[in-house]
């Protein structure tokens, strides 16, 4: 077990945005996560989960850090691990200021999950996991710009009581995406010749100029899952446990009717006028 958890450690990552991507929701994990699996597939997967985000879980780098297994093994496992919910792979498109780019990703779940709950994360319904807050730093950067507040206008010099107060209001500024610079100008623009209770005016200023909250147009999630077998993309419904139709040995479905061409169109037109101008004949009758 060591040597696995060393081997985990040291692991080697996929190019940078790339590799294992674990999905949100996972429950607590518990010893017997992977007790529904074979033997070699529980181990593989045992693996997997103990790797970090990015690593590389693609079939010859996992034969090459797993020498129990092959890559026929490792490859044969993975179809089964996609088959118990555990895995997909498909595509990814990644929305950057420099433009949009489609990515390979591997998804990762350590919680079994269903085809219905794979669609849903396809089709971007399924929320990310927030990270979490981040540890209270000893002197926070609102708090250390108005500490030096003074020293930019004795008028403006505060207590360590009163930069304990505003520093929630300046922390909502720089939330807001105003920085420091903004602030200060904000703080000790035009003031008055005297200035009796800098804490009162810092409140008041950094009230009443609070930026607007930066407004963030969702964008819609673009996702494609991938047969475990083949790599081809498909539509959830048809990835039936992670595997396309043909791969599980089903018919073709047939192939959608052709369409005619505008001279085909037109025969058929004038076919139809030249039947509806025929003459009556009733029927039974004589000519």
């Amino acid at each position: 077990m060591a040597d696995a958890d060393f081997s985990a450690l040291t692991h080697p990552l996929a190019n940078p945005g790339y590799g294992k991507r674990t999905v949100p929701g996972q429950e607590p994990p518990t010893t017997s996560d992977f007790g529904h699996l074979p033997r070699r597939e529980a181990s593989i997967a045992g693996y997997i989960e103990r790797l970090t985000d990015g690593s590389d879980i693609a079939v010859k780098t996992l034969a090459a850090v797993l020498p129990d297994y092959g890559q026929c093994a490792v490859r044969t496992a993975l179809s089964r691990l996609a088959a118990a919910g555990h895995l997909r792979r498909g595509r990814e498109c990644i929305v950057r200021p420099d433009g949009a780019r489609w990515i390979t990703r591997t998804w990762w779940s350590r919680t079994p999950r269903d085809d219905a709950w794979w669609a849903a994360y396809q089709r971007g319904e399924i929320t990310e996991d927030k990270p979490p807050p981040r540890r209270r730093q000893t002197r926070s950067r609102a708090f250390v710009l108005l500490a030096a507040l003074g020293r930019q206008n004795p008028m403006m010099s505060l207590s360590d009581g009163e930069c304990v107060a505003l520093e929630p209001l300046v922390s909502e500024w720089f939330a807001r995406g105003a920085d420091e610079r903004v602030v200060l100008n904000a703080l000790t623009a035009g003031l008055p010749r005297q200035v009796h209770r800098p804490v009162a005016l810092a409140r008041t200023r950094l009230t009443g100029k609070m930026p607007p909250e930066p407004i963030e147009a969702e964008r819609p999630v673009l996702r494609m899952l991938e047969c475990a077998k083949c790599r081809v993309p498909g539509r959830p419904e048809v990835l039936a446990d992670g595997v396309c139709g043909r791969c599980r040995g089903e018919p073709a479905p047939a192939p959608p009717p052709r369409p005619l061409f505008p001279e085909q169109v037109r025969a058929h037109v004038a076919e139809a006028r030249r039947a509806a101008a025929r003459p009556h004949t009733p029927e039974g009758s004589v000519t």
